[in-house]
């Protein structure tokens, strides 16, 4: 693992552990396995190393997940959902810490170009494709209906271990029914076949 991979990655598990004000740069150097000097050399203050951690742990993937063109909606919705949960489940540490600290330091987020909004931005451009398509109401309203599938994934993956009197149903059953709700809501006319659970 190259040194500032490492230095990022510890950087990231710390605030994810105990925040912008627990962690030290002397504590990231001892988990990186390296001095505080190196530290500063490469970064140059713990706000900074703290803020490209934070922007690498939740950087947008390059990768598009639903198609330009639409085929089987709950198909593709389904494999788009457990890639959203898997990776909210994922980051929900440095998520959690970063809600939790928002205000104190709301430059350590990235709002617009993290995984979360851009699949956010994913999901809406393609409620609109299959809205003109006419595979949804005509009527849906897509802010809506992607705040509601996003909102749904979002708190089940960042509520799970906290309230889990509330989400009894393992990940692997819950994000289909999810989804499955949400096609009936927007009124999409997508086969529900078993294959896909």
């Amino acid at each position: 693992m190259v040194l500032r991979d490492k230095i990022l990655r510890a950087a990231t598990e710390l605030y994810a552990e105990t925040g912008f004000r627990g962690t030290t740069t002397r504590q990231i150097a001892r988990r990186a396995g390296v001095n505080e000097v190196t530290l500063f050399r490469h970064f140059g203050s713990k706000t900074a190393l703290l803020h490209e951690a934070i922007q690498c742990a939740c950087a947008r993937e390059e990768r598009r997940l639903l198609p330009l063109i639409p085929g089987e909606v709950r198909v593709e919705l389904l494999a788009w959902a457990r890639a959203v949960w898997a990776g909210l489940w994922h980051r929900r540490g440095v998520i959690r810490t970063a809600l939790g600290e928002i205000e104190a330091h709301p430059q350590l987020y990235p709002k617009e170009n993290s995984a979360t909004a851009s699949a956010g931005r994913e999901l809406a451009s393609y409620l609109r494709r299959l809205r003109a398509a006419g595979r949804v109401r005509a009527s849906l309203d897509v802010p809506a209906a992607t705040a509601m599938l996003m909102g749904t994934l979002f708190t089940d993956a960042m509520s799970r271990d906290i309230l889990p009197f509330l989400y009894r149903r393992n990940p692997t059953e819950a994000v289909p029914e999810y989804v499955d709700l949400f096609l009936a809501a927007i009124g999409a006319n997508a086969p529900h076949s078993q294959e896909s659970r």
